[in-house]
C-alpha cells in the first residue's frame, strides 16, 4: 500500500520511519491509507521554508490580479477532479456519498470568491485632521498555521485555505490523522496552478506531538483551529506567549427553536436534516429541539417516522442517509452518554442503540430522546446522530432555553410568522442563526460563533480582514512645517 507523507516546499516528501497512521473506513473497518507521521525536523523544514516564502515577496507581494489567476485555476482543478476528492473523504470518514458529492460540488466557489474578492477590494482613506492625507492599506499576516478536524476535511481547510492564500500569506496546514489524505491533492492542484513553492505546506502527524510544534516557535504570526473546547485554549495560551493572533472555531449545542406556527412537514425535514447530517458529526448540528408544547405530541411522532424511514448503511450506496460515526471510541462513548441520560430521566423517542444490524463498522441509531435542559445530553456535545428534546411554553421559554448554554455557535428558527422570527433571533446569543432553515453555508456568509464556540470567523469580508492587517500611511502636504525645538 502507497505511503502518504507530507508536503514542503512543493514537493511530497517522506522520511522513511515507522511512524506511520493508518487511516480505516469507519464502515467496512478496513485501512484504506497509510500515512507517515511527519518528524520534527520536516516541521522545522516546513516552518522555514514557509517564512522565507513569505520574506521574499513571491506570493505575498505579487499582483493580487495574478493571485487571484492561480485560486482560479485551482478551483477549475477541484471541479475537473471532483470524483476523485469525493472517493478518498468517503474512504476516509464514512460520510454516504450523496452528502459528499453535495458538499464537495461547492468547494471551488470558495476560491472563486476570494479571487474575486482580492480584485475588487479597496483601501480607505480616513478624514485625519489637518494637511495630511492618511491612507489605510490591508497587508498579509505573514505565515499561518491551519489545523483542521477529520469531520470536514476539505471544506474546513478550503474555507481557511483560500482566504489565506487570497490575503497573501503563507501557510502550513496540520490536517487530522483520521482524515489526513484529501488535502495532499489541493497541494498538487496548487503546484499545477503556479502557487509558488514554500508558500503551501502540510505537515501529518498528531496535534499533541506536531500541533504544539508549529505552535512554539518564532516564524508563526498566526494560528487558525477547528477543534475542540480543550485544543482551543491550548492555542490561545501559545497565541498569548508569542504574541500572535488566533482564531478557533470550536464545539456547539445548537438550538432548533420550533414553534407552533411552523409548517410540519417542512420543519421536520429541515430538522432532520439539521441534526443527523454527517451522522451529527458536525460543530453546527442542531442537538437540541426546543419544541412547543401545544404541538410537541404529534411533532414528535411524525419525526419518529421521519427517522425511521431513513436508510442506515453503506456510504457508497445512493440510497444511504445515515453512515457510520468515525470510529468505535466515538460509537461506545455515544452509547454511554445515553445511557447516563436514561439514567437522569430521559426517555427515548426513537433510537437509543448501537445498530447491529450491519456486519461491520461504527453505526448508532439516529435517536431523539426527550430529556431536561438542564441534563448533560442536552449541555454536553455528543458528536452523534443524538437529538435532545426539550418541551417550552413561550417565546420567552424558548429563548431562555436556547442560550442556556456555555456555546454559541448556531440556532436555527422554525416559525410562518417572521415578525416573530426576526425578532427571536435579535435576542439568541449565537454567531449564525438560520430561519426555517439549518446548516447552510456560503463563502460570502461569516461563520463562527459567541461564547465558548471560538473566536474569530470564517468565510467572507470578516475572514479577509482578519487573515489581514492594517498599514496605516500619513503624508504631510502642508507647506509650513512645525517647528517645536
Amino acid at each position: 500500500m502507497k505511503i502518504y507523507g507530507c508536503f514542503i516546499n512543493g514537493r511530497h516528501e517522506l522520511n522513511h520511519s515507522n511512524n506511520i497512521i493508518s487511516v480505516i473506513n469507519p464502515y467496512d473497518e478496513k485501512i484504506k491509507y497509510k500515512v507517515e507521521e511527519s518528524n520534527f525536523s520536516q516541521v522545522e523544514s516546513a516552518l522555514k521554508f514557509g517564512y522565507k516564502s513569505f520574506k521574499s515577496g513571491i506570493w505575498s507581494n505579487l499582483d493580487v490580479r495574478e493571485r487571484s489567476e492561480v485560486l482560479i485555476n485551482t478551483a477549475a482543478l477541484i471541479d475537473k477532479n471532483l470524483e476523485e476528492l469525493i472517493k478518498i473523504e468517503v474512504n476516509q470518514i464514512g460520510r454516504p456519498i450523496r452528502e459528499m458529492r453535495a458538499q464537495l460540488g461547492r468547494l471551488s466557489e470558495w476560491f472563486k470568491y476570494f479571487a474575486s474578492l482580492i480584485r475588487v477590494f479597496e483601501g480607505r482613506v480616513t478624514p485625519f485632521k489637518g494637511d495630511y492625507i492618511n491612507y489605510v492599506e490591508r497587508i498579509p499576516l505573514g505565515l499561518v498555521v491551519q489545523i483542521t478536524p477529520w469531520n470536514h476535511p476539505l471544506l474546513i481547510s478550503i474555507k481557511k485555505l483560500s482566504c489565506a492564500l487570497a490575503a497573501g500569506n503563507s501557510v502550513i496546514l496540520k490536517p487530522s490523522e483520521l482524515s489526513p489524505v484529501s488535502i495532499l491533492r489541493i497541494a498538487d492542484f496548487l503546484n499545477e496552478s503556479g502557487l509558488p513553492k514554500g508558500v503551501f505546506n502540510i505537515v501529518q502527524g498528531y496535534g499533541s506531538i506536531i500541533g504544539e510544534k508549529l505552535c512554539v516557535n518564532n516564524y508563526v504570526s498566526k494560528i487558525d483551529l477547528t477543534g475542540g473546547d480543550n485544543a482551543g485554549k491550548i492555542i490561545g495560551e501559545h497565541a498569548g506567549k508569542n504574541g500572535i493572533y488566533y482564531s478557533t472555531e470550536l464545539g456547539g449545542k445548537s438550538p432548533m427553536l420550533v414553534f407552533e406556527d411552523c409548517e410540519i412537514e417542512k420543519t421536520i425535514s429541515g430538522i432532520t436534516f439539521g441534526c443527523f447530517i454527517a451522522s451529527g458529526q458536525t460543530c453546527i448540528a442542531g442537538t437540541r429541539l426546543l419544541i412547543q408544547r401545544s404541538i410537541s405530541e404529534k411533532f414528535l411522532s411524525s419525526l419518529k417516522n421521519k427517522i425511521l424511514s431513513l436508510k442506515i448503511g453503506d456510504p457508497y450506496s445512493l440510497e444511504t442517509n445515515i453512515g457510520p460515526v468515525i470510529s468505535r471510541d466515538s460509537l461506545l462513548r455515544i452509547d454511554n452518554k445515553i445511557k447516563e441520560a436514561v439514567k437522569e430521566g430521559g426517555e427515548i423517542i426513537v433510537g437509543g442503540k448501537i445498530h447491529k444490524k450491519i456486519k461491520s463498522g461504527f453505526f448508532y441509531e439516529p435517536t431523539v430522546i426527550l430529556t431536561k435542559n438542564i441534563a448533560n445530553i442536552a449541555q454536553e456535545e455528543i458528536f452523534g446522530p443524538v437529538l435532545s428534546c426539550i418541551i417550552f411554553d413561550t417565546e420567552e421559554d424558548a429563548i431562555s432555553l436556547a442560550n442556556d448554554t456555555k456555546y454559541g455557535l448556531a440556532a436555527s428558527i422554525w416559525t410562518e410568522n417572521l415578525a416573530r422570527a426576526h425578532s427571536v433571533a435579535s435576542r439568541l446569543d449565537c454567531g449564525i442563526i438560520w430561519i426555517n432553515d439549518h446548516h447552510k453555508n456560503d463563502p460570502s456568509s461569516p461563520w463562527g460563533g459567541f461564547k465558548n464556540s471560538g473566536i474569530g470567523r470564517e468565510n467572507g469580508y470578516e475572514a479577509y480582514m482578519q487573515y489581514t492587517h492594517t498599514r496605516s500611511i500619513i503624508a504631510n502636504y502642508s507647506r509650513k512645517y512645525d517647528d517645536w525645538f
